[in-house]
């Protein structure tokens, strides 16, 4: 029942300033797990103006995915991403499910102007209008995936070929034997967080760009390959 679940969750239901209308968000949250706390995280972080990409992984219970499901239709601007991923951690699969959800959202009718990717785990420790009062201030038209050039204990991460390994419940990554060509382009690989919040811009660009494609090509068998995407792509001239 969508009304029943509006008042006991309190969700926020109309803008709580004018600066807050006039700059929507765009959130992807990744989940698998553990309902009542994606519920939390949701209702902490839920703006009418704003925007929502679900990923929920096509390897959660039925049941689960059913009340994920439910509690979407609720709302006009949040939806389930179109195309869903068996994720497995540290694979590509995990950093394919942003994409996905990002596809999504450039064909979005609401007009927004950052992305912010969070997990099932995660939960905000300021307001909405905290956040969109810092990335004003100091990012206005700039990306947060900070990173450094990848560290010499991180290189084997893509050197070598990796693959992702899903049977009866069990899903990791593992190492081939199989030496990796050298990026495309002879991008130089940056290592940073798989967490950012990004411009709409750099969005299509990465969803549209010939350099950017290459480089998703060539993660597809890297290990853990959302901790190194962002950030080298941030980091091209221009």
């Amino acid at each position: 029942n969508c009304s029943t679940i509006l008042k006991t969750l309190h969700f926020i239901t109309r803008p709580l300033s004018d600066e807050e209308q006039n700059f929507p968000l765009a959130y992807i949250i990744t989940i698998h797990k553990e309902l009542e706390m994606f519920v939390k995280l949701l209702r902490a972080i839920y703006m009418p103006q704003n925007i929502y990409c679900i990923h929920v992984d096509e390897k959660s219970p039925k049941i689960y995915k059913a009340a994920v499901q439910n509690i979407v239709n609720c709302f006009e601007n949040i939806f389930i991403s179109s195309k869903r991923e068996n994720v497995v951690y540290a694979g590509f699969s995990r950093l394919q499910a942003d994409i996905n959800c990002m596809r999504d959202l450039v064909h979005s009718k609401i007009q927004w102007n950052y992305v912010i990717n969070l997990c099932g785990q995660d939960y905000p420790i300021k307001t909405n209008k905290d956040i969109i009062q810092y990335i004003k201030s100091k990012w206005n038209g700039k990306n947060m995936t900070p990173g450094v050039v990848q560290p010499l204990h991180m290189k084997h991460r893509t050197q070598v070929s990796y693959r992702e390994y899903i049977h009866s419940g069990m899903s990791y990554v593992y190492p081939t034997k199989t030496r990796k060509a050298k990026p495309p382009y002879n991008l130089t690989i940056y290592f940073g967080s798989a967490y950012y919040i990004l411009t709409k811009e750099f969005v299509e660009f990465v969803l549209t760009d010939a350099r950017a494609k290459d480089l998703l090509e060539w993660s597809r068998d890297t290990y853990s390959p959302d901790e190194h995407y962002w950030v080298t792509l941030n980091r091209l001239n221009g």
